[in-house]
């Protein structure tokens, strides 16, 4: 689930906070980058956790409308599809999702308000009116609905975002990018798995685990080779004047060139173009790419890298 974009991004920001911090330790960098990608992993549970709370919600509301003094008919004969929904049963039960909550438990009680408003406007809309008027929904038509609701009501819901931000520092950046990870989680669940269908894992495998860490370790170990590389191509320019977000964008992007043969240079440049373009100032994604594109040059023409 943590991709590449996702390291690279949370690596810029450790080495900032390197920079920034008197009392330098590589094993406390390591562990606050491990820290942060498990925050993130956190969020991916949480983000799941809050359709099965929408649910739990719903249920108990159809039952206080029931136990009512004067119910009416709609209050004693409500619409079940959403209590009934295959799909969310399947979630709620699964085993890996159950296990990661009895380790890690969380809840959506702080922020109920959040969730009852989400609940109505759910409720209100056409996706939800359609999806009622189904006779009997099949687990597709389950799965479908919380599919359409997820994008339409919590990808990028600005209230919440606000909400995810000031429960964790470490969530600012992942918002968007678990979300999506969230929506590829629905569309891939079947029923025939049952309890024990894969939710997506912290890393795709040891191999990017190991990326994050070299990665982290490379940038710090190595920066004076690769802060003169840098220094020595932007002579022209005022260091005063350079932003040390670019520096720092630069010093791993370097780092990441010279220590994973198998990334093409292209896509390192890329990405880290991207970063500078979010992270730092508005004609940074322009300064950086310029530079790396000498230093690029540079280092193949003296044969210090042999990869395109």
């Amino acid at each position: 689930m943590i991709n590449r974009e996702l390291i690279r991004i949370r690596i810029v920001q450790i080495v900032y906070a390197w920079y920034q911090n008197s009392n330098n330790s590589l094993r406390n960098a390591e562990k606050e980058l491990l820290f942060g990608f498990q925050k993130s992993y956190d969020l991916y549970y949480y983000l799941l956790l809050l359709m099965v709370t929408l649910t739990d919600m719903y249920e108990n509301r159809i039952e206080t409308k029931k136990n009512k003094f004067l119910p009416s008919e709609e209050d004693l004969h409500p619409n079940t599809h959403l209590i009934n929904n295959k799909f969310i049963h399947q979630l709620k039960n699964n085993k890996q999702f159950r296990h990661y909550l009895n380790e890690r438990p969380m809840s959506w009680e702080a922020n109920e308000n959040f969730v009852k408003n989400l609940l109505d406007k759910i409720l209100e809309s056409e996706t939800y009116k359609t999806y009622a008027e189904i006779e009997n929904p099949t687990y597709t038509d389950d799965r479908e609905f919380w599919r359409k609701t997820f994008k339409q009501f919590i990808y990028t819901n600005e209230e919440l975002d606000e909400i995810l931000e000031d429960e964790s520092i470490y969530w600012n950046d992942d918002i968007e990018i678990v979300q999506t990870f969230v929506l590829k989680t629905i569309r891939k669940f079947s029923e025939e798995k049952g309890a024990d269908q894969p939710l997506l894992p912290m890393f795709k495998d040891e191999e990017d685990k190991q990326y994050a860490l070299k990665l982290l370790d490379e940038t710090i170990l190595n920066e004076k080779k690769y802060r003169s590389l840098i220094e020595k191509h932007i002579d022209k320019w005022d260091l005063d004047r350079i932003a040390f977000m670019d520096m720092i964008i630069m010093q791993v992007a370097v780092a990441e060139i010279f220590s994973f043969e198998s990334i093409p240079t292209r896509v390192t440049l890329n990405e880290y173009i991207e970063i500078a373009k979010a992270y730092s100032t508005p004609k940074s994604g322009s300064f950086v790419n310029g530079i790396l594109d000498a230093i690029v040059n540079e280092i193949k023409k003296d044969n210090l890298i042999f990869k395109h």
